[in-house]
């Protein structure tokens, strides 16, 4: 019996056509990122781990692809007027970048907050930039008023069918590169990387499982497929998917393709972060770090399995940057501060750092504390903090220490 049309299932916003054609149009004009095999991180995984590395875009992320799409998909009479859009990430800089060469005004408006480097570095892609509003959300209205008023192309970060096709794109590509990946592990912001990645993964040949990571201070896409209501708010490393609302197109497509979406802690992110540096010698913004996140926390969830995942920014703050790495060293006990109960009386420094000197570890800084603390007047309590090894070596300068008669404890990371 045929199908009424009242009830025939509706067509999917997007395509494996649609990304294919994307590619074909988009091909030439961007970096065309490698995908290659991790041998340490699958050893430490346990998983084989395939990453692409779209940290190595031009403007160091995977968001020029959908907006790239976009705009090679506009009439003349849009080019003319120019295109908008809010943000204050990688859409900005991606969308700049791309409009400026094709000749195409953009204007970009940002929450008065935004770091000016972040204003800086998207004018320097050739877009006007309007500071406007103190959240995110009032920067967005201004664009749409724009929008309206000016006859501007309103171009949105993920909750559009061109901007999704043209970020499975990167999909398309890894598994080109590497048809035996049998899962993919994207992160998860509004959805439009995912939802095209997942949309490749289910029309291959083979079955191939689509799981989506999210940063567990930002569940936005979990709780609307899981009729959850976790709180979307904090600090988190993951800026580029600090998503308190994802795109409606996007979670219709991540409901029916993406198998499972993960929440990853902070510590997990950091961490990410900090192996792919040493590792892979790769910056990855925090964002760009999910996907591995989540084999960190996850485990026994891809054992065995071979895994592709998408780097997709690398665009990170140096000096946060520099904080995630030491934090990192602190937390492998290769850096620590240890606080030390001395009696105020000379030569009690110089007899605390012989011990030190003995275990061959190497002093950084050095905190005396008289006035504030709770010890007698003729107490100090002293923080040092110290370069070691590795923990196994750290442990032999806390126990030489105690044995020296020394109260020592390390002050701990959160």
């Amino acid at each position: 019996m045929a199908t009424s049309p009242a009830s025939a299932p509706a067509s999917p916003p997007v395509t494996i056509d649609d990304i294919r054609a994307a590619h074909a149009r988009i091909g030439d004009q961007i970096v065309r990122t490698p995908t290659l095999l991790s041998k340490t991180l699958s050893e430490l995984t346990g998983a084989k781990v395939y990453l692409k590395f779209e940290n190595l875009q031009f403007t160091a992320a995977y968001k020029e692809r959908g907006a790239l799409n976009t705009l090679l998909l506009l009439d003349d009479e849009a080019r003319s007027k120019g295109v908008i859009a809010a943000s204050a990430g990688n859409h900005a800089q991606g969308l700049a970048y791309h409009a400026t060469r094709l000749g195409v005004p953009s204007t970009i408006v940002m929450p008065k907050n935004t770091p000016t480097v972040k204003v800086t570095q998207t004018e320097g892609h050739g877009a006007t930039v309007i500071l406007e509003g103190e959240t995110f959300d009032e920067a967005y209205a201004h664009a749409r008023k724009l929008e309206a008023e000016r006859g501007y192309t309103f171009v949105h970060p993920f909750d559009d069918p061109r901007i999704i096709a043209g970020q499975g794109t990167a999909a398309l590509e890894m598994l080109a590169d590497v048809p035996d990946i049998d899962t993919l592990v994207i992160p998860i912001g509004g959805g439009g990387l995912i939802s095209g990645s997942a949309t490749v993964a289910k029309a291959q040949d083979h079955p191939i499982e689509v799981v989506g990571v999210e940063a567990e201070l930002y569940p936005s896409m979990y709780n609307r497929l899981n009729h959850e209501q976790r709180p979307c708010a904090g600090d988190t490393l993951a800026e580029g998917i600090a998503v308190k609302e994802p795109g409606s197109i996007t979670s219709g497509i991540v409901e029916q393709l993406v198998d499972e979406i993960l929440l990853v802690s902070e510590r997990k992110l950091e961490e990410s972060v900090s192996l792919l540096l040493q590792i892979e010698k790769t910056v990855v913004e925090g964002a760009g770090a999910a996907g591995l996140a989540a084999l960190l926390e996850y485990p026994g969830r891809f054992e065995g399995k071979t895994v592709g995942t998408i780097l997709c920014g690398g665009n990170i703050d140096t000096r946060l940057l520099a904080n995630v790495l030491l934090r990192d060293l602190a937390r492998s006990g290769r850096l620590a501060r240890l606080r030390i109960r001395l009696q105020d009386r000379p030569g009690a420094l110089f007899n605390v750092a012989k011990v030190f000197h003995e275990q061959g570890v190497n002093i950084i800084e050095v905190y005396h504390q008289r006035v504030f603390t709770s010890l007698p007047a003729k107490g100090l309590i002293t923080d040092i903090e110290c370069e070691t090894r590795d923990r196994a070596h750290l442990d032999r300068l806390m126990t030489a220490l105690r044995d020296a008669n020394y109260e020592v404890s390390q002050v701990e990371l959160a």
